[in-house]
């Protein structure tokens, strides 16, 4: 008889922790197939770092074929799921198409920028959910502090040096914390003609930064980014995005030539297609992470309304610590079910905080609950870290040495381009394709896991 066949859609947190524990568990009693736009799994965590300078992108993305034995790795999209035929249409890089049969099928594909209908934002602002955002703030902050240097006009260096991000939760927080301290060090290299120093604007519709965490850490955190410079504007979000600007709720108009977007993100449109109980965009599970109904579907991470045993009546939140938490315990139960590991369980998780790094030695944490800032903080935050990531050690811990002792260097390198990284997509490679300046219908992070830090 053939061995059963494991699907995998995504390699995000939830898809990769599924996948590698497969693997470990299955040994070759089955065949583990894990489909991917991308050869890497991207630790989202570190991602503000690879903008900032302070890492570079192989860093942050750990091979899949190099860290999961016994898997075999499926580069494409999926498109299309019949239930019924127990098959996975995908398209692959390059265009082409093809097929998975599956006998068990696992449901990872992540989440994709949200948008919300505000004129212009489509068109001019950018997300944060991949390497090729980063590398692309990156190239585009540095250029227009270099462009701002060369300008003798004051209106045209402040529009330059004036950097919008929308959404103050975990990324956009450290966003602004980073890009201010990295074009801070740009202009103490280069001093402006006018004088002028980088302004750094971060907006939210909230009452305070970081609203998810505890209301101490939040004032750490916005104290952080005041004494920075940052100008923290809370209850305030963007009216009106032009190429020239941003107008705001509340009636002021900011020149700039950046706007970037971290409001959040939604569930992969991937599962709404599929016709079953939906949550708020997620696919209705039940607490062993399988669809009811459909013993041979599960999903993990934030496509899926896990319920939470610890809060009767709600569902986990879409962050990076539950789709970690999750791919553990959908692996084990996928296995339990072909007869292969021991006993299904139920999905159950303990709380155990959260890590914001604010740049340098600055930092709010409260692991296990206990409340942190300042150096100890940091220095938690980047254990953890290193602790949490599943490859590239090593290499993450001797960027961070290098950027502590040398300057950074403020080059572009001209990789990714405005439009391969469009802001009103959901699919997250096509956009990728050299010479395809046309591929608007790509996202920007399909499968790169749960948003949120991997607390």
């Amino acid at each position: 008889m053939s061995r059963p066949r494991i699907v995998i859609v995504g390699a995000g947190f939830a898809g990769y922790r599924t996948a590698r524990t497969l693997s470990r568990l299955t040994r070759h009693q089955a065949d583990i197939v894990l489909l991917n736009p991308t050869d890497y799994f991207l630790y989202l965590p570190l991602l503000p770092q690879v903008a900032a300078g302070i890492l570079e992108p192989r860093r942050v993305s750990v091979s899949l074929s190099g860290t999961l034995p016994r898997v075999r790795l499926v580069l494409g999209e999926a498109d299309g799921i019949d239930l019924d035929g127990r098959t996975v249409h995908y398209t692959d890089p390059e265009g082409g198409e093809g097929t998975l049969r599956y006998d068990r099928l696992v449901l990872a594909a992540g989440s994709v920028n949200k948008l919300l209908p505000i004129p212009g934002v489509a068109e001019h602002a950018h997300g944060f959910r991949g390497l090729p955002e980063a590398l692309y703030l990156r190239d585009h902050v540095t250029r227009q502090v270099e462009l701002a240097a060369a300008a003798d006009d004051r209106a045209e260096c402040a529009a330059r040096c004036t950097f919008v991000v929308v959404g103050a939760g975990y990324t956009g927080t450290e966003v602004a914390a980073h890009g201010q301290m990295y074009t801070d060090a740009q202009v103490r290299r280069h001093p402006m003609r006018t004088g002028m120093r980088p302004r750094w604007m971060l907006l939210d519709v909230a009452e305070r930064v970081l609203p998810e965490m505890d209301e101490r850490l939040s004032r750490t955190a916005e104290r952080v980014l005041r004494q920075r410079g940052v100008d923290v504007r809370m209850g305030t979000s963007v009216k009106e995005a032009t190429h020239d600007g941003v107008l705001l709720t509340d009636g002021t108009t900011v020149d700039t030539r950046t706007l970037v977007w971290c409001v959040g993100v939604r569930p992969d449109p991937l599962v709404e297609s599929l016709g079953l109980p939906m949550e708020r965009g997620r696919l209705l599970v039940d607490p062993h992470l399988q669809v009811p109904g459909r013993p041979e579907l599960f999903a993990c991470g934030d496509v899926a309304a896990v319920p939470d045993l610890t809060k009767p009546g709600q569902y986990t939140p879409m962050t990076a610590q539950h789709a970690w938490r999750h791919g553990k315990v959908c692996a084990e139960n996928v296995a339990a079910s072909l007869g292969i590991g021991g006993q299904r369980r139920a999905y159950r998780h303990r709380d155990m905080g959260f890590v914001v790094d604010l740049g340098g030695a600055k930092a709010a944490a409260n692991p296990l609950g206990v409340p942190m800032s300042g150096p100890a903080a940091g220095a938690v935050t980047r254990g953890y870290h290193l602790a949490a990531m599943p490859g590239n050690r090593v290499r993450v811990a001797a960027d961070w040495l290098l950027d502590a002792v040398l300057p950074r260097q403020a080059v572009q390198l001209g990789l990714v381009r405005s439009w391969s990284v469009p802001l009103e997509s959901a699919s997250p490679e096509v956009a990728r394709v050299p010479g395809r300046p046309d591929a608007g219908s790509a996202g920007s992070a399909g499968s790169a896991g749960g948003p949120g830090r991997t607390e």
